[in-house]
């Protein structure tokens, strides 16, 4: 991810109708299960369920406190680091970091700022042999598993973060060399981490079967939550700026897509790729970017509102959802809190088309509320509709309806 992603087949249908659990009347009236995924971790990210983790890739620790102001809680990665310097600021700014586990953090075992040990960065694909020598084959996944197993021995407290390329979501990526079309290598991989994330960039992809293809991103998400299993934790990345193309970037309304995809097929954590080296190079391109800016700022403290709802289970087979327009699917995802039902929604491909929700075990009336839109729909006996415009999501919130109702 240190240089600009260059991508690639064809993505035909990613889902339709997404899952979800036990009908509307039992899954309000349950009290919510704790939600809090790094319990098992002493000193990994907080012990609350109101921190979702919204990170930034490679960034100056002195750009800090407008990344915090915009919504963001954990750097990913350091240049050349961690450094004292680097780890002093980011404690001075209150941001959290994820960070490779060189001298200098081994002797901040004790540091809070620190909630996670980087393992490599997309040992999946072909690596380089040096200055005009070409590429060699990808790290062999049991080497990555020996490195996670010294990793953790020096510090059991902290989760151990792996980011793999694009081909989680895309198998005949070039980049990947030998092993392209391999997705056998990726159950492997994720031996060697708690943390499981991987990039692909849709909008500013440079191959015809991948650009503006968004459902890669969910595809990608999908196939790392199965490759991960139960035990691990799956994050991933998100373009925001034009990163290597000259002509295309990702709309805030496409950005907005990919992170609410990413959620709804499993992901626990979203990291942007900022930079960018066209027109021309600029390593934060995100805070030069004012509509953009705005646009992941109001998106960063949506879901670190609803970070407690998110943090919790999943709930299969309560909802299921038609789309009139049988070639736009809509991924759906339920949730439970504090005696509402929440519905998370988003169209899968680029189009128009009126989506029927239906509540499993629901009956009488219930008014639904559409979060940070200011409307609202009425839903009879469980089933809702509602317009999706190209790139929607929409998240629902449905409370307990009085009994005479039901």
């Amino acid at each position: 991810m240190l240089a600009p992603n260059v991508m690639r087949p064809r993505f035909s249908a990613i889902v339709g109708a997404v899952l979800l659990a036990a009908g509307l009347d039992a899954a309000l009236g349950q009290p919510s299960p704790p939600s809090n995924p790094y319990a098992r971790w002493e000193n990994g990210p907080p012990h609350d369920d109101t921190f979702f983790p919204i990170a930034v890739w490679l960034q100056p620790p002195g750009k800090a406190k407008p990344y915090l102001a915009a919504g963001f809680n954990t750097y990913v990665a350091l240049w050349n680091g961690p450094t004292e310097e680097q780890l002093a600021e980011l404690k001075r700014a209150g941001m959290k970091l994820i960070c490779d586990q060189n001298d200098v953090g081994r002797k901040h075992l004790a540091d809070p700022t620190i909630i996670g040990w980087m393992h490599g960065d997309e040992p999946d694909n072909a690596q380089s042999l040096g200055p005009g020598k070409g590429y060699g084959p990808p790290v062999a996944p049991e080497k990555i598993v020996r490195d996670y197993q010294r990793i953790r021995a020096a510090d059991p407290t902290r989760p151990v973060m792996l980011n793999l390329g694009q081909g989680v979501a895309y198998g005949n990526y070039i980049g990947r060399g030998v092993r392209r079309n391999r997705p056998e290598d990726y159950p492997e991989y994720v031996q060697g981490c708690d943390i499981a994330s991987f990039d692909i960039y849709p909008v500013v992809h440079d191959k015809p079967e991948v650009a503006g293809q968004l459902g890669f991103v969910a595809r990608g998400v999908a196939r790392l939550v199965q490759w991960a299993g139960p035990e691990r934790l799956v994050w991933n990345c998100i373009e925001c700026t034009r990163i290597g193309n000259p002509t295309r970037k990702a709309t805030p309304r496409q950005v907005r897509a990919e992170v609410w995809m990413s959620l709804i097929h499993g992901s626990r954590g979203i990291i942007y790729f900022v930079h960018e080296w066209q027109p021309r190079f600029n390593e934060s391109a995100l805070l030069s970017d004012p509509e953009m800016l705005t646009a992941v700022t109001d998106l960063n403290k949506q879901i670190t509102r609803l970070a407690p709802v998110l943090n919790g289970a999943t709930i299969t087979n309560a909802v299921s959802v038609a789309s009139e327009n049988t070639e736009l699917p809509i991924a759906v995802m339920a949730k439970r809190k504090d005696g509402a039902l929440y519905v998370f929604a988003v169209g899968m491909r680029d189009g128009r088309t009126t989506a029927t929700f239906t509540l499993t075990g629901s009956t009488g009336a219930d008014t639904v509320e559409v979060l940070d839109e200011n409307r609202t729909l009425a839903a009879k006996d469980g089933v809702f509709q509602d317009r999706f415009a190209p790139w929607d999501a929409h998240l629902y919130r449905l409370k307990a309806a009085p009994a005479t109702s039901r």
